[in-house]
């Protein structure tokens, strides 16, 4: 496993053998930067970023539509899918190819670092963390929502507060029970 470093002769890994939380945090590096990789504290590795040819300028069609960029390793069809499923005010594309005044960024369950690193790129997009799974498009980014609720959750609910909480889940049983036939008296939560 000789070669010159960078040479043709170099080890190679493809990036999709890699879990998908590395690859989208290699995939936001700005060119130039490098991640450092670590075990027990030591370095082991240097991951730098190639000083990649300027991009174009945002392309004048994106003035009347919303730009999602996806963080997620989507096939052309799978981003032409979505594109086309969220209508004529969308547009969907690679993150890379993406202008950073992108309005949208669609990620997998990935680190609060990698979302950190990849708000600096996309300041001004509004990060949408998604679980998909749709094997007529070979698309599969499971989460720990999605392997909770394959368990047999039923709701999953994100809250702030106590009292946030106590509503959210009034809410959800009461619904519940309004759907079963169940008893729909709405009861009250005392502390």
């Amino acid at each position: 496993m000789g070669g010159m470093a960078g040479g043709h002769d170099a080890p190679r890994i493809d990036a999709t053998r890699l879990p998908a939380d590395v690859e989208a945090f290699i995939d936001a590096l700005d060119p130039g930067c490098e991640l450092v990789v670590t075990r027990a504290g030591r370095v082991i590795a240097t991951i730098t970023r190639p000083d990649l040819p300027a991009a174009e300028p945002p392309h004048e069609a994106y003035d009347d539509v919303t730009v999602v960029a996806t963080a997620m390793r989507l096939s052309a069809a799978a981003r032409a899918a979505l594109s086309a499923e969220l209508g004529p005010g969308y547009i969907v594309i690679d993150m890379n190819e993406a202008p950073e005044t992108a309005d949208v960024l669609l990620v997998p369950p990935v680190s609060p670092q990698l979302i950190g690193n990849l708000r600096t790129r996309f300041q001004k997009a509004r990060v949408v963390v998604a679980e998909l799974d749709d094997p007529e498009l070979g698309v599969s980014f499971y989460g720990p929502i999605r392997r909770l609720l394959d368990a047999g959750v039923e709701t999953y609910l994100s809250s702030t507060t106590v009292p946030r909480l106590a509503k959210q889940l009034d809410r959800v049983v009461t619904e519940r029970q309004a759907i079963t036939g169940g008893p729909t008296v709405r009861r009250e939560i005392t502390g």
